[in-house]
C-alpha cells in the first residue's frame, strides 16, 4: 500500500493577549492565528502488525521523544477503540524547527486527526475531539481545519474567512525559550480585545497595531533575542516585527515578497548560524 501524503503547516500568532488567569492556573489567552505555507510533511499507511511505528526525519528530527504528540494521539485513539486494530505507519519529515513557538507537534497532531476523520477511518462527534484535543495539548485544537486566521476568545474558535497573504520571514536564534518560565513572569493581563471582530476589521496595517503580551517578557529574558529584533526592525520601515508564541522565532511581515527576500539576505549575513524562513500566510 503506497504512502498518503499530509501537509501540517506551521502557526503563528498574530496577536497573543494574556487576560488573567483561570482557576485551574492557566491562563486565559485571546490569540489570532494564521497559517503558513511552511509545513511538516507527515506520510501514513495501513500495516499489518501488533503497533503503530512512527518515525522523524528532516533537519529537526533530532532528539524527538519516544512520547510525543503522535504517539499520545494513537494511543488515546486505541484507547478509545476508535481505529478498530487497525496500525499505522507514520513518517514524518521535520521541517519545521523545534521550541519555536511555530506549534510543529501539535499541528502535527491536528492534521493527522484531520485525516483520520475526512477519509472516515475514525468518527469523532464535536466534543470528542475538543476532549481528544485537550489531552495532546493546548494548541492542537487550533489545527482543527487549518485554513484561513482562527480566532480564540475564552476557548472559543471563531473561524476568520480571509487569506492575508503576507509575506513573512522568520529567524529563529540558535536556542529556544522556556514557555513555562515566561507565563510564570506574566504580571499584567490585557483587556479582550477580539470578541467582535470581523474579517473586513482585518489587514495589514491593523495587524501591524497588535501585539504579544509574552514577548517584552521574552527580550528581557533572552537579550539576544531583543537584539535580533533589534536588528530586524531596522531592515524595511515598511515592515513589523513580532514574536511568535513564547518564541524564540521572530516573524518580520512584509508587504512584498521582494522586501522579504531583501531582508532575508541581510539577516543571514549577520545571522550565520540562525534558522531563517521566507514563507508565507495561508
Amino acid at each position: 500500500m503506497k504512502f498518503e501524503k499530509i501537509k501540517s503547516h506551521a502557526k503563528i500568532n498574530l496577536s497573543l493577549n494574556i487576560l488573567g488567569k483561570k482557576k485551574s492556573k492557566l491562563h486565559n489567552l485571546e490569540t489570532l492565528v494564521g497559517f503558513l505555507d511552511l509545513h511538516d510533511e507527515i506520510f501514513i499507511r495501513k500495516i499489518n502488525a501488533k503497533n503503530h511505528i512512527i518515525k522523524f526525519t528532516g533537519n529537526f528530527s533530532n532528539k524527538i521523544p519516544k512520547k510525543n504528540t503522535i504517539s499520545n494521539l494513537l494511543k488515546i485513539l486505541d484507547e478509545m477503540k476508535k481505529l478498530k486494530n487497525q496500525k499505522y505507519l507514520i513518517s514524518i519529515k521535520k521541517n519545521i524547527p523545534k521550541e519555536a513557538g511555530l506549534g510543529g507537534g501539535s499541528m502535527n497532531a491536528s492534521s493527522l486527526i484531520n485525516y483520520l476523520v475526512k477519509r472516515n477511518k475514525v468518527q469523532l462527534t464535536i466534543k470528542e475531539t475538543q476532549n481528544l484535543c485537550s489531552k495532546i495539548g493546548s494548541d492542537v485544537i487550533l489545527g482543527i481545519d487549518q485554513k484561513n486566521l482562527v480566532l480564540a476568545y475564552k476557548n472559543k474558535i471563531k473561524k476568520i474567512k480571509k487569506n492575508l497573504k503576507i509575506s513573512t520571514l522568520l529567524i529563529k536564534p540558535n536556542f529556544g525559550c522556556s514557555t513555562k518560565k515566561i507565563y510564570s513572569k506574566v504580571r499584567a493581563y490585557s483587556k479582550p480585545q477580539f470578541s467582535k471582530i470581523k474579517s473586513k476589521d482585518i489587514n495589514f496595517n491593523s495587524l501591524s497595531k497588535m501585539k504579544n503580551d509574552l514577548e517584552p517578557i521574552s527580550l528581557k529574558m533572552y537579550p539576544r533575542l531583543a537584539k535580533l529584533k533589534e536588528f530586524f526592525l531596522n531592515i524595511d520601515k515598511n515592515s513589523y516585527v513580532r514574536m511568535t508564541g513564547s518564541g524564540s522565532t521572530i516573524v518580520g511581515y512584509f508587504m512584498s515578497k521582494k522586501a522579504a527576500l531583501n531582508a532575508k539576505k541581510l539577516l543571514k549575513k549577520k545571522y550565520k548560524n540562525y534558522w531563517c524562513n521566507l514563507s508565507k500566510t495561508i
